[in-house]
């Protein structure tokens, strides 16, 4: 993009003043932010006006959840399923860490965060190792692609080889970044880090198979015959990834998706729950439940509405070009955010100032024709790390790998 193209484009989306600082930057400064300004969608900025706006939601009604004594009385067929899937190249596991450690009190990518008591622990060193138990299990190493942002992807991506990925094979490892979306203020104004860098944040935890597309890798998702893809998060150090027998159910229930949930510890758990939407999945947030939902009973005489998601997806292939072709709502979110002010000097506020703009999965969710809600047992499979204390925090997840005899 030429400094010209990049006026006209500025200038179309009432934006000039990321240009502000030019004369003083230098040629490699000027570069970095030609490059950002060519790739950055401003469009998004205008729905700065949509601030607490919800999108409409249909008629909600319970979904039926594969229970961990079903699970238990198949568990052998189901994994032999999953297990064959895997070692023919069928499943492929999909890393999304593209946050920092920033509520940690890090300045580093998440999942470079040491949990390590006695020695040397980190998020990402529980997430491989636990899908090291599948290359044991089955032979096989399943493609890894691992989602970065724009802020982390250097520090990751050379933290990860300075560890020698853990004990993963390399050539099995594949990187992506995620888009971004510009921040802006309540005006719409998008605000600067810097005087050649625009401030912007991660597109949304939906944003994950554009930008994989984007970065040209479908290709090799289908010479690869990538038939499933199992998303999740970076913050949860207990979680199974590429489960044979979570893929196995799945599979054998003939569906598009399935997704891992844990049974609520309260009725009024801050956790999206799976539901059905006008008859199709999706997962409603823990703040839309009405008291009558949450007083709902099944014909087991327990809470209809029961099931949390951990952020644990899998996904076939063929139903995710398919949504890929449709929009995703765009949520407008009030976040705090740091910013370069007039007189060029770093602002970190205290109350939200202004937006930024996800995609959700939810929203990803309710696409599928069809999904299977798979329960996993919550002390086993369930140690998110949010907070430095307290709930869902770095010292509950501590106990719980205690508890499940990972030394730390």
């Amino acid at each position: 993009m030429t400094l010209s193209q990049a006026r006209e484009k500025l200038e179309k989306f009432g934006q000039s003043h990321v240009l502000q600082y030019w004369d003083e930057l230098n040629e490699e400064q000027q570069e970095a932010l030609l490059a950002q300004i060519d790739r950055t969608d401003f469009a998004v900025l205008e729905n700065c006006a949509k601030r607490g706006h919800t999108y409409p939601r249909g008629e909600f009604a319970p979904m039926k959840t594969m229970e961990l004594p079903e699970i238990a009385s198949k568990r052998e067929e189901f994994a032999e399923t999953g297990r064959e899937a895997i070692r023919n190249g069928k499943v492929a596991a999909v890393l999304l860490a593209g946050g920092m450690g920033t509520r940690l009190g890090s300045d580093n990518p998440k999942g470079m965060y040491d949990i390590g008591l006695t020695k040397h622990v980190y998020i990402f060193q529980r997430l491989i190792e636990n899908l090291l138990d599948v290359v044991k299990e089955t032979e096989a190493y399943p493609r890894l692609f691992i989602m970065t942002s724009e802020k982390n992807h250097d520090a990751t991506t050379a933290f990860l080889k300075e560890h020698d990925y853990f004990g993963y094979r390399s050539d099995r490892v594949t990187f992506f970044m995620q888009d971004m979306a510009p921040a802006s203020d309540y005006d719409g104004r998008v605000y600067m880090d810097s005087k050649w860098q625009i401030s912007t944040s991660p597109n949304g935890n939906a944003g994950w198979f554009s930008s994989l597309i984007k970065a040209g890798l479908l290709p090799l998702v289908k010479e690869e015959g990538i038939e499933w893809m199992n998303i999740f998060a970076v913050d949860n150090v207990l979680q199974r990834i590429a489960d044979p027998v979570f893929v196995g159910a799945t599979i054998r229930a003939g569906v598009e998706a399935g997704e891992k949930v844990v049974r609520k510890n309260a009725p009024d758990e801050r956790v999206g729950v799976v539901c059905l939407e006008d008859g199709r999945p999706s997962i409603v947030e823990y703040y839309e439940l009405s008291q009558e939902m949450m007083d709902a009973r099944d014909d087991k005489g327990e809470p209809a509405y029961n099931f949390g998601v951990i952020l644990n997806y899998l996904f076939r292939m063929d139903a995710l070009e398919r949504i890929a072709k449709d929009t995703l709502p765009l949520h407008v979110v009030e976040k705090k955010i740091p910013h370069m002010d007039e007189n060029g000097q770093t602002v970190k506020p205290a109350e939200p100032n202004g937006c930024k703009f996800e995609q959700l999965v939810l929203d990803m969710i309710h696409q599928f024709s069809d999904c299977l809600p798979f329960e996993v047992e919550r002390e086993r499979e369930f140690a998110p790390i949010k907070n430095p204390t307290g709930v869902d925090s770095v010292e509950s997840a501590r106990e719980l790998c205690k508890k499940n005899g990972i030394e730390l």
